[in-house]
């Protein structure tokens, strides 16, 4: 998708969602395509391998559904972030109620190993666990930071905190993973 020759990249999201507005279903492939690495990174970190994309469809079918209501209070990114976090809360809300585990056992998750070596599920699997057992504020910021790949200033901007606010919540959170990971 281009205007005046301008590239699709260079395009803000405002105008890519007022053109999906006008009835440009191009401008959806142009915001799906810069945002999908960091909400598949992000539903990577805290959904089991095997519902990852099934999920990541979830939100963007849910994303483009919802996309005329989209006030632009926040920016778009933010506002499919918080999306998808609902939708990954959604995900496990519907596995409980089907009374099947957060996570597949560990053997069955190495029997179901495709491209992965079982060593490296087994430590998806833990590192997830782990995830969850932490508090909000810290899954964030380790999220915000390996996820999505934000630099700590982004992060600041994002959370309206400042530099050294963010940097010591990280360490704390990377502090309390590592102690997950080792009991």
């Amino acid at each position: 998708m281009q205007n005046n020759k301008t590239p699709s990249h260079d395009l803000s999201d405002e105008f890519l969602i007022q053109n999906f507005r006008d009835g440009n279903t191009e401008a959806f492939d142009v915001l799906y395509l810069r945002h999908l690495p960091r909400v598949y990174n992000r539903v990577r970190y805290v959904v089991p391998e095997n519902d990852v994309e099934d999920v990541t469809q979830e939100i963007f079918l849910a994303a483009m559904k919802s996309l005329a209501s989209f006030r632009g209070d926040a920016k778009f990114g933010t506002w499919l972030r918080t999306l998808t976090n609902h939708k990954v809360a959604e995900y496990y809300r519907r596995r409980a109620r089907k009374q099947e585990p957060r996570l597949a056992p560990l053997t069955e998750a190495i029997a179901q190993t495709t491209g992965s070596t079982s060593q490296s599920l087994e430590e998806r699997i833990f590192l997830q666990r782990a995830l969850q057992n932490l508090p909000e504020s810290y899954r964030e910021v380790l999220l915000l930071r390996f996820a999505e790949e934000m630099q700590f200033n982004e992060i600041a901007d994002h959370t309206g905190q400042n530099l050294e606010a963010v940097k010591s919540l990280f360490r704390r959170a990377v502090s309390a993973l590592r102690t997950h990971l080792e009991t």
